[in-house]
C-alpha cells in the first residue's frame, strides 16, 4: 500500500478563510500539498515536509483533517491530512519540478478548481467556520 501524507493549509489573516492548493506539473491538475512518506518518516514529519515543499511555506500542524484511500494504477493509496497554519507569510522556494502554481482560495472557490472528488470532499467537511483546532 502506497502511504501519503499532506494538509489543508489555511490562512485567516486576511479577515476570511483561505485554503492553499497546488497545480502539479506531472499531473496537469489541481490538489491538495501531499506526497509520499520517506522511509523512517512519521506521517506528520511527511505532512509537514511535503506541505512545505509543495507550498514554499512554513507551516505547523493544527491537527488531523482526515484521510483518503483510492485505487492508482501503482496499488491502493492511503493520504492522511492534517489542518495546518503558515508560521508566517513569507514563501520561500516552491519545489518548481513539481509544483508550478500555488494559490489561495477561498474554500468554495478551491472545491471548485480541486481535480479530484475525495479532496473536495474534505475542503467541504471543514467549511465553511468549523474550527480548524478540533
Amino acid at each position: 500500500m502506497i502511504q501519503a501524507a499532506g494538509g489543508l493549509l489555511w490562512d485567516e489573516s486576511r479577515g476570511q478563510r483561505l485554503i492553499a492548493i497546488v497545480r502539479r506539473i506531472r499531473y496537469d491538475d489541481w490538489s491538495l500539498p501531499k506526497g509520499k512518506l520517506k522511509p523512517g518518516e512519521s506521517w506528520e514529519q511527511a505532512a509537514l515536509r511535503e506541505v512545505e515543499e509543495e507550498t514554499g511555506y512554513h507551516v505547523r500542524l493544527l491537527g488531523f483533517a482526515g484521510a483518503l484511500a483510492y485505487r492508482t494504477d501503482k496499488g491502493d493509496k492511503v493520504v492522511r491530512f492534517w489542518n495546518m497554519a503558515p508560521v508566517d507569510l513569507n514563501q520561500m522556494g516552491v519545489d518548481q519540478t513539481e509544483v508550478a502554481e500555488v494559490v489561495w482560495l477561498s474554500p468554495a472557490q478551491a472545491c471548485e478548481k480541486l481535480s479530484y472528488p475525495l479532496e473536495r470532499a474534505l475542503v467541504e467537511a471543514w467549511t465553511p467556520a468549523r474550527p480548524l483546532w478540533l
